[in-house]
């Protein structure tokens, strides 16, 4: 699948000198992540429309971690496969003629596998040495021992920061790119976001289009925005 670079708001603010999309930006960079809220940002840029989502982990697979066992593996891969099927969260009005070009999914839910693996060795490490030196001194046990520990101490007290924060905030971002044949006759969106990920309450809107600047919330209820 071809890809191109994420776009942020403050590129697209850029890219469409817009000052009324540059304060969405800068909101949009200082919102607090909220359980319950996801946010959507969509651009026009000529016969393109450029969507960008930020949804917590907890609305999208009902957790913000790594997956720790199967159920939740499978919850994962279920939702990346619900995330790229654009049409079924995103259906611009037929009169647009608009058509899907590209997608680009990412999250933060992912693994430390190297942090897995550094303490793996640790371990195997110290059995190894303890196992070897059985006929040394007491004290090079208690000197070994000291040392190992202390190095223990920070090897986790630095991987339980990184993983303290892996777990806070974990979420997905999804930027989908459209082609419009007839972008004069961009009117509304209609979402089914609500549907596939029921535990999200509300979804934040900012657009900006040859109809001009836009700012909305949609709910289960009022899944229909209009630009």
């Amino acid at each position: 699948m071809r890809t191109t670079p994420l776009f942020t708001l403050s590129a697209v603010a850029l890219c469409l000198s817009s000052t009324a999309f540059a304060e969405s930006a800068e909101f949009r960079q200082h919102s607090a992540h909220q359980h319950g809220l996801v946010e959507w940002v969509i651009a026009q840029d000529g016969n393109d429309l450029l969507v960008e989502i930020a949804a917590p982990g907890s609305d999208v697979v009902g957790f913000e971690h790594a997956p720790k066992n199967d159920e939740q593996t499978t919850a994962l891969n279920s939702a990346l496969i619900a995330l790229a099927d654009a049409s079924a969260l995103f259906a611009v009005n037929s009169g647009a003629n608009c058509s899907l070009e590209e997608k680009n999914i990412s999250h933060t839910l992912a693994a430390s596998k190297e942090g897995e693996h550094d303490d793996h060795g640790h371990d195997d490490h110290g059995h190894d040495d303890h196992k070897g030196h059985d006929d040394h001194g007491h004290d090079d046990h208690k000197d070994h021992d000291d040392h190992g520990h202390d190095d223990h101490k920070g090897h986790d007290h630095h991987d339980h920061d990184d993983h303290e924060g892996e777990d806070g905030h974990g979420e997905f971002n999804v930027q989908y790119t459209f082609h419009c044949d007839n972008p004069e006759n961009l009117t509304s969106v209609t979402t089914g976001w609500f549907k596939v990920f029921p535990q999200t309450e509300q979804i934040k809107v900012q657009s900006l289009t040859d109809s001009g600047v836009t700012a909305t919330d949609m709910t289960a209820s009022s899944n229909t925005f209009k630009f």
